[in-house]
């Protein structure tokens, strides 16, 4: 099994160290535009290999895509990241380029491969990658879902003053602080619904913190967070190198799922070898149907920038 990762910045490291440390793939790919980059992030992860009880090789390239060839499974995270302040949607202009030559090469020296997109705004340059590269639907994959998701579940344990373990949240619709949906009516605690231990007023708490969650980290940070999409990443990754056939919810192109057509927005997804293998339809309820409409609504205006 070959992963490649496109930009060795901290999204793209914490996603090769992971990958790396699971230790399901034989070799883990980075690449970068600027000089020695990569292979230095590489060599530095490899000096780790021995302490972290991994045998995947990592090897770093600048620029040079002949050494992703017969990759599995590619992750694009190029492109500039957020600054405070900044939304996802401002990068649309910068990213769309990079994207668009990235997933171009990816494809020219590994026809089968599988792509995930983690690229700001997110659910966009999904979309954007499906139209300059006609692969089928299954092949693409728009991360933002998984990353919400663990934040949600973060933010319950923390209002259910509980272990994380005991939790269970999802969050779908748009990567973006405005589109976002937690689903806090299904939110659960060991099955038993959150709603049975904190009160509405706190689940809204928690809902509103978490759809500003990737603002309130680069606000701290003074840019994206890594550690967390990184671990994101690779869960979605070793679904589907390893035929696990975990649902996660991901930005995938739809079909008249949700009554929703041509964009790509988050819902919960089967992951196996195929990539997408299934996507799943939950029964959502008034409110948060007109919700996920809004969300969609917001996501092809941003489109609409692309042309």
């Amino acid at each position: 099994m070959k992963v490649t990762v496109v930009g060795a910045g901290a999204v793209g490291a914490s996603c090769a160290e992971y990958i790396a440390i699971k230790n399901f793939a034989s070799e883990v790919v980075l690449v970068d535009i600027k000089e020695n980059f990569a292979e230095g992030k590489a060599m530095d992860l490899m000096q780790t290999a021995s302490l972290n009880g991994f045998d995947t090789k990592i090897i770093g390239s600048t620029n040079d895509y002949l050494k992703t060839k017969g990759s599995d499974i590619a992750i694009i995270t190029s492109g500039i990241p957020r600054k405070p302040g900044m939304t996802r949607e401002e990068l649309i202009g910068i990213n769309a380029g990079i994207v668009k030559t990235v997933s171009e090469n990816l494809i020219k020296h590994s026809r089968d491969v599988i792509l995930i997109i983690v690229s700001n705004p997110m659910d966009t340059m999904t979309y954007l990658t499906h139209k300059v590269t006609g692969l089928s639907k299954n092949r693409i994959i728009g991360m933002g879902g998984a990353l919400d998701s663990a934040r949600f579940k973060y933010r319950l344990a923390e209002a259910l003053e509980c272990p994380i373990s005991d939790v269970d949240g999802m969050v779908i619709g748009g990567h973006s602080d405005k589109g976002m949906l937690p689903l806090t009516r299904l939110a659960s605690r060991n099955s038993v619904k959150a709603s049975k231990f904190i009160t509405e007023e706190r689940l809204n708490q928690v809902l509103e913190a978490t759809k500003v969650g990737g603002a309130t980290l680069t606000g701290m940070l003074g840019t994206s967070a890594w550690y967390a999409p990184g671990a994101a990443v690779s869960s979605l990754v070793h679904s589907i190198a390893c035929d696990q056939k975990k649902m996660y919810p991901c930005s995938v192109m739809l079909d008249g799922e949700y009554g929703l057509s041509d964009l790509c927005i988050g819902v919960p997804v089967i992951l196996g070898r195929n990539g997408v293998e299934k996507i799943v339809e939950l029964d959502l309820n008034t409110a948060e149907m007109q919700k996920l409409n809004e969300s969609a609504e917001g996501v092809k205006k941003t489109n609409g920038l692309l042309e």
